[in-house]
Parts: C-alpha cells; sequence; structure tokens
C-alpha cells in the first residue's frame, strides 16, 4: 500500500462519552490501541492530523457539550493535531471549520480514517468522502462500534455492523478497507 506524504489521518469522536454503558456491548477491544499507533505514525511524519469531535444536542447524551463524556479520551486529547473538527451529525464534512475546504486549500487528496462508530460516523464520513472525490482508507481494526437494535426488534451485534461497514464501502467503491499494520507500513 502507498499513501501521498500528505495523506491526512482523520481521527472521528474517539471520545469519553463512548465509555458510558447506554451505547451497550461493543466489539473490537483493540481499537483505540490500533489509533494511537495511527495518531503516533502521523505524528513521527509530520502528516497532517484532524481531530473530530460530536457535540451532541441531543437532551441527556453522554456527547453534550461540557459534560465529561464530550472531552477526547487520553488516546488522543494530547493528540498533535492540525484541525479540530466540531459536528453535530454522523459526516465530519458537516462540521466547524470545514473539513472539504480545509482539505482543498491544502491540496490533500488523501484521508486515513479511524476512530467511533464504525457504522455511523466513521462510514458516513467515508461515503461523503469517496462522494467528493477523496482516496479514502479505513482501517476497521481502528474502529469500534455497538450492538443496534432496528425495525421490528432487528437487531445486530457490533461485530455484524462493522463487517456490513467493510462491504458497504469496499463494494461500494467509497474506500480501501484495510488494517492498522498495512496503513503504519505504507510508503509516500
Amino acid at each position: 500500500m502507498q499513501l501521498s506524504p500528505d495523506a491526512a489521518l482523520v481521527v472521528i469522536d474517539v471520545q469519553q462519552g463512548f465509555d458510558d454503558p447506554v451505547w451497550g456491548a461493543r466489539d473490537n477491544p483493540d481499537a483505540e490501541a490500533n489509533i494511537a499507533r495511527l495518531v503516533d505514525a502521523w505524528s513521527d511524519a509530520s502528516r497532517p492530523i484532524v481531530l473530530v469531535r460530536h457535540d451532541s444536542r441531543s437532551p441527556g447524551s453522554p456527547l453534550t457539550p461540557g459534560t465529561p463524556g464530550n472531552a477526547l479520551k487520553p488516546v488522543v486529547a494530547s493528540a498533535r493535531h492540525d484541525l479540530l473538527v466540531s459536528k453535530h451529525v454522523n459526516s465530519a464534512f458537516y462540521g466547524d471549520p470545514d473539513l472539504d475546504g480545509w482539505l482543498r486549500a491544502r491540496g490533500i487528496r488523501e484521508l486515513v480514517l479511524c476512530g467511533i462508530q464504525t457504522n455511523m460516523c466513521v462510514e458516513t464520513t467515508a461515503r461523503m468522502g469517496g462522494n467528493l472525490g477523496y482516496r479514502v482508507v479505513v482501517p476497521l481494526d481502528a474502529t469500534h462500534t455497538f450492538d443496534l437494535e432496528g425495525p421490528g426488534g432487528l437487531r445486530l451485534t457490533a461485530a455484524e455492523l462493522a463487517r456490513a461497514t467493510a462491504v458497504n464501502l469496499a463494494g461500494g467503491g467509497f474506500a480501501e478497507v484495510v488494517s492498522t499494520d498495512e496503513v503504519v507500513a505504507a510508503r509516500p
């Protein structure tokens, strides 16, 4: 795998509030360690890092601004970064400041996405990035999600949702789904 020297690492919603039991059972206990490996690799290479924080507007959300849950987890809280995007919806492209504008102003065309939740904000950002013409790479083992219930009592486990995201992104042509090892070993 090759990545351009200016490929941006976009770290999505790695926040304390996702440790709240209200979310239910999660997958991938190694997600945060893999996110840390990516942040370290990007810092060591002086590549651009974008941190994204979900500032929920839903009453009682563990991600509400001003609450402890809104804070970034220690794995990224003190990470060197070039931009912090605050958002209220699933896509990091609908945040403040404007992620697409910031990337285009710097000529950045490749994104590596990691964070929380795999099938929500990571997948939505990846789909939009692909639609906007970026090369998007998602090291799936640097994401995690939670079991989810849908209509009629249909329930999918977090692992099933992560697999569905991998199929959606790669099969739909939105992103390359890889491992953290592959990204860390990638050459510019």
